[in-house]
């Protein structure tokens, strides 16, 4: 039974884990923490990834009692985790392709099976690059078969690693080296892209969830879920990137949380295709105040703010409340 957690010092989400009995602590609050990724790894200063990492590996490590096996896909994480010849990994981790890294991960399922060892779990990650684009069909044929691996996407929205491009995570209007800031609509256009998270829900698998790094207790949850379960299983983390967002570095956390609370990065679990819990926004905010701080977005805000694209990226969070009902309801 899970203990309601309360917040105090008012204005920020604090959480004195000190107050909560050990069990109901959170996985990086306890001592005996695995530190799948350890320090020493040459990640940008407040990167995303590395915390949800972290924070995901870590989880599935308490959940499935250390008996843990990582398949993981070509991209900033791989790169700055494992420098040749160190690495900042404590747990058996595979580098695969850019684009097989689901493939990677049921071949090892599939071995083990062929062992008998059940003990052992099999996660594959990746960004969202080797997510939504280059490993997006061997991904897919991982759901269709229902293989027994779970799958955590690393989103950052672009491929950071090469020089941030464009990727199909891109939200529109934003500055990429391939969506550059010009002509007569800026920044990537309108109407591309895919919902991977929606995507898996149709291919009717047993578990889908998203997630952010601002959420760290919702995080875990989810992935201690995901563990519990058997058969292919998907959690999409909302993971901002300083470097490529044009971003303050101490800003990752407010901008995941500003995502959320926008709008425009719905937070929910979803079991054999239907929605089954959303996290609600606890206090609604418009697009701007998620916008305004990343650079990749600055040309919407100069001398002529282009209201008219602000006005359509907030009917895109509009929607996403609508869609997954994600404000609390009047009371009358």
């Amino acid at each position: 039974m899970d203990q309601t957690v309360k917040f105090y010092q008012t204005g920020t989400f604090t959480v004195g884990n000190r107050l909560l009995s050990e069990e109901n602590r959170s996985v990086q609050a306890n001592m005996q923490r695995t530190n799948s990724l350890n320090s020493g790894h040459r990640a940008c200063q407040g990167c995303g990834e590395a915390l949800g990492a972290r924070y995901a590996i870590d989880a599935a490590m308490n959940a499935s009692n250390n008996q843990l096996i990582a398949a993981n896909a070509t991209g900033c994480l791989e790169v700055f985790s494992t420098p040749y010849p160190e690495t900042s990994w404590q747990i058996p981790w595979i580098h695969s392709l850019f684009g097989n890294t689901a493939a990677v991960a049921t071949g090892i399922a599939a071995a083990l099976k062929v062992k008998g060892r059940r003990d052992v779990r099999v996660v594959a990650q990746g960004g969202d690059g080797g997510t939504t684009d280059i490993g997006f069909g061997c991904l897919s044929g991982m759901f269709e078969r229902n293989d027994d691996v779970l799958y955590i996407c690393y989103d950052n929205e672009a491929y950071m690693n090469t020089g941030v491009q464009r990727s199909s995570a891109t939200p529109p209007a934003a500055r990429t080296a391939t969506t550059m800031p010009v002509g007569p609509e800026p920044g990537n256009v309108f109407g591309q892209g895919k919902s991977v998270p929606l995507i898996a829900m149709a291919h009717g698998i047993p578990y889908v969830a998203t997630a952010t790094v601002a959420d760290l207790r919702d995080l875990e949850a989810k992935v201690k879920h995901a563990m519990s379960l058997n058969g292919a299983r998907y959690i999409h983390i909302f993971v901002p990137c300083p470097l490529g967002w044009g971003a303050a570095s101490h800003d990752t956390i407010r901008l995941a949380r500003l995502a959320r609370e926008s709008g425009l990065f719905p937070v929910f679990e979803a079991e054999f295709g239907e929605v089954k819990s959303v996290s609600k926004i606890r206090h609604r905010v418009p697009v701007e105040e998620y916008l305004k701080p990343q650079r990749r977005f600055a040309h919407l805000f100069g001398k002529n703010p282009a209201f008219e694209t602000i006005a359509r990226i907030q009917a895109t969070a509009d929607r996403n409340i609508r869609k997954f009902g994600l404000l609390e309801e009047a009371v009358s």
